[in-house]
């Protein structure tokens, strides 16, 4: 079963700020979750952000991670955020956004 890939509006902007180099990475990770969306590791409390019901997934030799949540009744996976680790930015941002909608 292949699941549907849908990215929050401000990942487009998060994608901005990469390479070509990582974007293509980060959309192979992307093909990779359509077929296996428990690939990434589940989030809980993280800096205190509530990220509970996220994953994460590495890209770049860890220098990039996607934030994303499955939808099993939708066949869905959501990205929530894409960017570094630097100073947590990217839980933030993830955090901002699952949890306002």
């Amino acid at each position: 079963m292949s699941y549907k890939i849908l990215l929050k509006e401000e990942v487009e902007d998060d994608l901005k700020k990469l390479t070509k180099a990582q974007k293509i990475l980060v959309f192979k990770q992307f093909k990779k979750l359509e077929n296996s969306p428990q690939l990434g590791v589940k989030l809980g409390n993280k800096a205190g952000y509530d990220l509970s019901g996220l994953r994460k997934l590495y890209v770049d030799k860890k220098k990039i991670r996607i934030v994303y949540g499955i939808y099993e009744e939708k066949i869905v996976v959501e990205i929530v955020a894409v960017g570094k680790r630097d100073n947590m930015r990217v839980y933030a941002d993830a955090s901002r956004r699952f949890n306002n909608g």
